[in-house]
C-alpha cells in the first residue's frame, strides 16, 4: 500500500507542538532557522469535511501509467542500471521487483544526490523559495511548499516525471475526516495522534497563509496552496521523507528508492554510502527474479504504520508492535494536586500513554502506576516517582515499592481491562456498522477504512489480552504468597499458644 523511503522516527510535525513520548515513539528533531513559523491554528469543523478533493497532479495509486516516464527520467539524470523494475505487487500496490537474483547482503539501488529533494533544491520559481528562506520557514513546512510549487509548474519543473508518479492521494490518516477517525479508530490512541498530526498541518497552512501566501498572492495563489494541496504534499512527506545518517541526518525525498515497500520480516535501512556517493540499502534476505523486494520503514507499532503510510501488517507479524495505555491520576486522589505538581516538574500530565508490547511495558509506566496509588504516606516519594515515569530523567528508573506494588499491577490491570472493553465493542459493532453512503466509490472507500481500523483494533487488542493475562497471573502469584505466609504465621501463633 504505502510506498517506501521513510522518516524513521516521525510522529508528528516536529518542533510546533513538542510532546511527552516514551522512547519508541521518538519525534524527529529540525533545526529552526531564525525567526521560525509557529504553529498556533488548531483544527475546527473544517476537518470534518468530506473525502478531498482531487489533486490536479500525480496518479491513482496502484497506477503504472508513469512509471516508464519515471525510469526513463532516472536514467537520464544519472541513476546506474537497476537490479529492480516498477511493477504492481500483492502488498503495496506498487513496489521495486528484483529482474535478476539478488544476494543477502548486496547493496542496491545508488541513487545520486543530484536526484535527492532537500530544502537546498533549486526552485522553478526562484522567487517564491527566496520569499519562503528570507522568513525563516522550517524544513517540513519549506519542502511541502516546495512540492506544491515544483508540482504546479507542470512540465517546466524538473521534477515533473517524478511527481506525477506520485499518489494523488498518498494513504494516510491526513485523508480521513474527523467523523472517520471518531468512528472507525474510537478504542485506539492512535486516533488522538492523528488528530493532532491534522491540527499540526492545518495550523502550519494557516501560518503560511497568513504571514507570508497572503501577502505574495502572484507566488502563492490561493488556488495552487491551498489546504487540499498541504494535505497532499504531507503526506507525501510523512511517508517519503528519508533521514539519512551518513549525511548528518539530513532529509530528504529520493525518488526511486521511495517505491520501495515495508516488511516486518527485514531490517534493511536506506542511508548515504560515501564510498558509491549515493542512496542505497544492503539487503539482509536474498530474492529471486520476480520477488518483491523489501526494506523496513523503522520500528514502528502497527497504529504508527497505518498514521504515516496507510496500512496495517497482518496481526501478529510485527515483532514491534504496541498498543498505547491511557494512564490517568484519579482527580478524587487526596494528593492529586501534589502529584500533578510531580509530573508537570518532569514534563507530565494527569494523563499519560505508555506502549505495552507483547514483551512487557517501560519502567516509565510502572513508575507512574507506582505514582498513582501511592497513599498520602509516601509524598516524600512523589517526585522521585515522577522524575522516573519520565524518559527524560537521568535518575534511576528501576524502582520498586514492595509495599504498594500489588495496588500498582491492579491500576495497569484495571487500565488495560477498560482499554480491552472499548475494543470490544467497536470491533462487536463493526459487522453490522452502517456505512451511510450511497456512491459505490465512497461505500468502497468506507469499507477499506474500516477494514484497517478492524486490523489495527484487533492487534491492539491482542497486546492488551496479553498484558492482561501477565498481570493477573503476577497478581494472582502474589496474593498466593500472602494467603501461604499467612497461612504460616498462623500455625506458627496457634504452636506457641
Amino acid at each position: 500500500m504505502a510506498e517506501a523511503s521513510r522518516v524513521l522516527q516521525t510522529t508528528l510535525i516536529p518542533s510546533f507542538h513538542p510532546q511527552h513520548r516514551s522512547p519508541i515513539f521518538q519525534s524527529l528533531p529540525l533545526n529552526f532557522r531564525r525567526n521560525p513559523i509557529q504553529c498556533t491554528v488548531s483544527t475546527s469543523n473544517s476537518t470534518k469535511a468530506t473525502v478531498p478533493q482531487k489533486i490536479p497532479w500525480g496518479c491513482e495509486s496502484d497506477s503504472l501509467e508513469n512509471a516508464s516516464a519515471l525510469q526513463k527520467w532516472l536514467t537520464d539524470s544519472g541513476l546506474p542500471p537497476q537490479k529492480m523494475a516498477l511493477q504492481k505487487v500483492e502488498v503495496g500496490e506498487r513496489g521495486l521487483v528484483a529482474l535478476k537474483n539478488i544476494r543477502k547482503g548486496e547493496k542496491l539501488l545508488f541513487v545520486p544526490p543530484s536526484l535527492f529533494i532537500t530544502a537546498d533544491s533549486e526552485w522553478t520559481c526562484g522567487e517564491a523559495g527566496k520569499v519562503l528562506k528570507q522568513n525563516g520557514v522550517p524544513d517540513w513546512p519549506f519542502l511541502a511548499t516546495y512540492l506544491i510549487s515544483e508540482a504546479s509548474s507542470l512540465e517546466s519543473s524538473r521534477w515533473s516525471n517524478y511527481i506525477s508518479a506520485l499518489p494523488r492521494q498518498p494513504y494516510s490518516l491526513l485523508y480521513w475526516t474527523r467523523e472517520e477517525l471518531d468512528r472507525y479508530l474510537e478504542a485506539s490512541q492512535i486516533r488522538q495522534r492523528a488528530i493532532e498530526r491534522v491540527t499540526n498541518v492545518v495550523g502550519t497552512y494557516n501560518d503560511l497563509r497568513l504571514r507570508i501566501f497572503s501577502k505574495y498572492p502572484a507566488l502563492f495563489p490561493e488556488e495552487v496552496f491551498n489546504i487540499e494541496t498541504f494535505k497532499w504534499s504531507f503526506g507525501i512527506l510523512f511517508s517519503r521523507l528519508v533521514r539519512l545518517p551518513s549525511l548528518g541526518g539530513k532529509v530528504a525525498l529520493v525518488p526511486w528508492a521511495d517505491m520501495l515497500n515495508h516488511s516486518c520480516e527485514v531490517d534493511a535501512f536506506l542511508d548515504y554510502d560515501k564510498s558509491s556517493q549515493g542512496v542505497v540499502f544492503s539487503t539482509d534476505v536474498s530474492y529471486e527474479p520476480g520477488e518483491q523486494v523489501f526494506i523496513s520503514y523503522g520500528k514502528k507499532s502497527n497504529g504508527e504504520l497505518l498514521l504515516s503510510y496507510g496500512f496495517v501488517p497482518r496481526e501478529g507479524t510485527n515483532p514491534r508492535d504496541s498498543v498505547e495505555l491511557s494512564l490517568s491520576i484519579s482527580k478524587s486522589d487526596k494528593c492529586y494536586k501534589e502529584k500533578l505538581e510531580a509530573l508537570r516538574k518532569h514534563g507530565l500530565s494527569a494523563s499519560q500513554c505508555y506502549p505495552i508490547q507483547v514483551t512487557g511495558w517501560p519502567l516509565e509506566l510502572m513508575a507512574y502506576a507506582y505514582l498513582a496509588v501511592s497513599p498520602p504516606s509516601m509524598s516524600g516519594q512523589f517526585e522521585e516517582m515522577a522524575a522516573a515515569a519520565s524518559n527524560k530523567s537521568t535518575t534511576k528508573k528501576d524502582l520498586r515499592y514492595s509495599e504498594i506494588e500489588e495496588e500498582a499491577l491492579q491500576f495497569i490491570l484495571d487500565s488495560c481491562e477498560v482499554s480491552i472493553s472499548k475494543y470490544n465493542k467497536f470491533l462487536q459493532a463493526s459487522g453490522s456498522m452502517d456505512l451511510d453512503v450511497t456512491s459505490p466509490k465512497q461505500l468502497n472507500r468506507r469499507l477499506f477504512l474500516k477494514q484497517l481500523a478492524v486490523d489495527l483494533s484487533t492487534s491492539e487488542r491482542r497486546i492488551l489480552f496479553r498484558a492482561q493475562y501477565i498481570l493477573r497471573r503476577r497478581l494472582r502469584d502474589m496474593r498466593r504468597g500472602e494467603l501461604r505466609a499467612l497461612t504460616i504465621f498462623n500455625g506458627f501463633r496457634k504452636f506457641f499458644k
